[in-house]
């Protein structure tokens, strides 16, 4: 471990040099793992750095400038994780993986202004790094950060859509399995059910087992948090890339959403939805059984 820090450190400083002299460029700091205290870096960590500029488009559709980091092997762009921005992702020499989020500096004063977004106050306040600041601008997004690391909880109507969502997306699964969309259908067992899935055993963590849990953003490190029946339903619930076994973990993911649902909805106060749950297991396992 002691060796790949010495290598991201080296990074962060051959940034900060490059990037200190852009007049472009007016802040950037350090998120994630290497800059928390509370599951830091490790041997598998990526390292992510957000560069707030002028012109971020600049450096997010050139790659000149990477090269004055480290030596890079590829580079390419997608959209951040949170915040609704651009990022440049470079896998340095020895597998260093650095994230660079593209932030512009009008956005950056428009979310302080008007409330920072929940995913990106949620990446904020696990730890910042701050490499160079030049207009105080990383500094006002930590006065804005809101303190709260709780998971929320749900209105009714909005539990109830994930409930209903879930349910809506097994039937789906099932008939895309029976017309042989065997990429689809798995991309719904193992994606948008898994997905709703989620959303219930964070508001389960909180309503059932007690205090005030911390979900972390995307449902990190859930093996932790999560109730250690769910972690153990998960084990059936993920499908091999074959039809048979599809059916088999799409009927492990109903039945294990159907109880964390039901638990979590007591433990809030509101009605499960039975019949519609009845319903759609009757249609799953009549287009099971009908099956060629």
């Amino acid at each position: 471990m002691e060796r790949v820090r010495q290598g991201y450190e080296r990074l962060i400083a051959n940034f900060t040099a490059w990037a200190q002299g852009e007049e472009g460029i007016r802040a950037a700091a350090v998120i994630g793992s290497f800059a928390r205290v509370d599951h830091p870096a490790d041997a598998w960590s990526d390292l992510d750095i957000v560069v707030i500029a002028r012109d971020p488009d600049r450096y997010r559709d050139s790659t000149a400038w990477v090269s004055r980091v480290g030596e890079p092997w590829l580079t390419f762009v997608e959209a951040t994780a949170a915040g609704g921005a651009w990022e440049r992702r470079v896998l340095f020499d020895g597998g260093l993986d650095v994230d660079f989020a593209l932030l512009a500096v009008d956005a950056v004063r428009t979310m302080v202004a008007d409330g920072l977004p929940a995913d990106v106050s949620e990446a904020l306040k696990r730890g910042l790094r701050t490499l160079f600041d030049k207009d105080g601008l990383v500094a006002e997004l930590q006065a804005a950060v809101a303190p709260s690391r709780v998971t929320s909880l749900p209105t009714q109507d909005a539990f109830l859509d994930v409930v209903h969502d879930f349910w809506y997306h097994a039937l789906w699964t099932a008939k895309h399995l029976r017309r042989g969309e065997l990429w689809w259908a798995k991309s719904g067992c193992d994606g948008a059910l898994k997905d709703r899935l989620l959303s219930v055993v964070r508001w389960h963590a909180r309503t059932v087992g007690g205090g005030e849990v911390d979900a972390w953003f995307r449902s990190r490190f859930l093996e932790e948090w999560a109730d250690p029946r769910v972690v153990e339903g998960l084990r059936s619930a993920f499908a091999h890339y074959e039809a048979e076994d599809v059916w088999r973990a799409l009927f492990a993911t109903m039945a294990l959403f159907r109880w964390v649902a039901r638990e979590a909805a007591e433990g809030l106060g509101f009605p499960y939805p039975t019949l519609g749950d009845e319903r759609v297991t009757a249609l799953v396992e009549r287009l099971h059984a009908e099956r060629v």
